[in-house]
């Protein structure tokens, strides 16, 4: 296959182009947002688009009753336009927890979690084929350095698991790479002379760090294993941000540790915390759970809270939830307060966060992700004035509670910013150039 790609490389830079056959790819599934980078001649690589022209596409599928799936950015717009049928979001954080051998309701049938990654990624694999000019059999898949903490045997699985999928959909040779050490090559194309670096990707899901050595001569090998000095992580990323800022803004609410008529008996938090998740909402749809919150409404010392509980669930509304908390989230990076417009639920109901919210909300989460780079530094068995450069990337280094907590651990060493969403997916891409040359 001979082909002409026209793709966005990241960071600014101009639109690369590859000459030449598209033999393997290196595919980011990400807990929101997923890349896939193509390799073409020379070992050239870009990223595929996606959906339109944009290289990264969201991790969200959307069921209508009876016809074929959308994702993306189309999956998100057909919700919050109300068509009927049910979005799944944050699809990659099903991986390594016990939803993935479940199913999910659509309609009148049940569909397996599997069975949503594969519809996923198989339409992704497709749009990069169509963007190749033909089949892609070989990827680098990206993966956290833990799908799961202090559990070996449930990241077997993960792993395992995703890479059934990616043999499902199509691909014939599969590996993985850690996709910090995929952000660090990325990186690495860019580094004039040689330096330790603390690469950082900040993701939906994970929080991930690698401590590298890196530099032009070093690129051009092979075999890096010698030039990765550590690798830590942790199952906390921009999706437990979101929930804690549900819970502890939006959901008291609608009745979240709210009191019943029993003295000193609160409502069940179980609902909350579904509803706060991004990957539990669908839970709260199943048969029956109706029936159950309107016997709980009459138990709730303030029923009227728990009206608007049942009319977020009757509506099947709780990704509108968790899409106004992560768009106010995101958003004060530019200005604060950010309002989360609630009046759907009720008239004239709202929230508000600022920044002095964001950080007490997600305070003891971003302590727990920067306490990972101390871990990292001393796997390696150095010192923090050792750190010549941090690499940021991944959405979740915009947050500022989170950002301090990492650049706390390495005050003197130089912060770079990486391509938001994209510098893994190159990464990815560079390896599948060395792996399957």
């Amino acid at each position: 296959m001979s082909t002409l790609l026209d793709a966005s490389a990241g960071r600014g830079a101009p639109r690369a182009r590859l000459h030449g056959d598209v033999h393997a790819c290196g595919l980011d599934f990400g807990t929101s947002n997923t890349t896939l980078g193509l390799v073409g001649a020379e070992g050239a690589v870009a990223l595929a688009p996606l959906e339109g022209e944009a290289v990264t596409i969201p991790s969200a599928v959307f069921y209508p009753p009876a016809e074929a799936p959308q994702i993306g950015r189309a999956a998100m717009g057909a919700y919050v336009g109300g068509e009927e049928g049910r979005l799944m979001r944050s699809l990659k954080s099903v991986l390594g927890s016990a939803l993935i051998d479940e199913a999910t309701p659509i309609g009148r049938r049940r569909v397996p979690f599997r069975a949503v990654i594969a519809d996923y990624l198989a339409e992704v694999k497709a749009r990069g084929e169509r963007a190749a000019g033909g089949p892609i059999e070989r990827v680098v898949h990206g993966r956290p350095v833990f799908f799961v903490d202090d559990d070996a045997e449930g990241d077997r699985k993960a792993e395992d698991t995703l890479a059934e999928i990616a043999r499902s959909i199509g691909f014939k040779e599969i590996s993985f790479q850690y996709e910090p050490i995929a952000a660090a090559l990325d990186y690495e194309r860019q580094v004039g002379t040689e330096e330790l670096a603390l690469i950082a990707d900040i993701g939906g899901g994970t929080s991930d760090f690698s401590i590298v050595r890196l530099s032009p001569e070093r690129h051009r090998r092979t075999e890096r294993g010698e030039d990765i000095l550590a690798n830590e992580g942790v199952r906390i990323g921009g999706t437990d941000m979101d929930r804690v800022l549900s819970l502890g803004v939006v959901m008291p609410l609608l009745g979240y540790r709210s009191a019943t008529t029993r003295p000193g008996r609160d409502i069940p938090s179980g609902y909350y915390v579904d509803l706060a998740t991004w990957s539990a909402i669908n839970r709260l749809y199943r048969p029956g759970l109706l029936a159950e919150l309107r016997t709980v409404r009459r138990e709730a010392a303030e029923p009227r809270l728990i009206e608007r509980l049942i009319r977020v669930v009757e509506e099947e509304r709780g990704h509108t939830l968790a899409m106004e908390v992560e768009g106010a989230k995101i958003g004060l990076s530019e200005q604060e307060p950010q309002a989360i417009p609630l009046a759907w639920v009720e008239t004239g109901l709202s929230a508000a966060l600022d920044r002095a919210g964001l950080a007490r909300h997600t305070g003891d989460l971003a302590v727990r992700i920067g306490a990972k780079v101390s871990a990292c530094l001393a796997q390696a068995g150095v010192a923090a004035e050792a750190i010549d450069a941090v690499f940021l990337t991944g959405g979740s280094t915009k947050l500022a509670p989170v950002r301090a907590a990492i650049l706390a651990a390495l005050p003197e060493a130089r912060v770079v910013e990486g391509d938001t969403f994209g510098s893994v997916g190159l990464g990815l891409a560079v390896e599948a150039a060395r792996r399957y040359a």
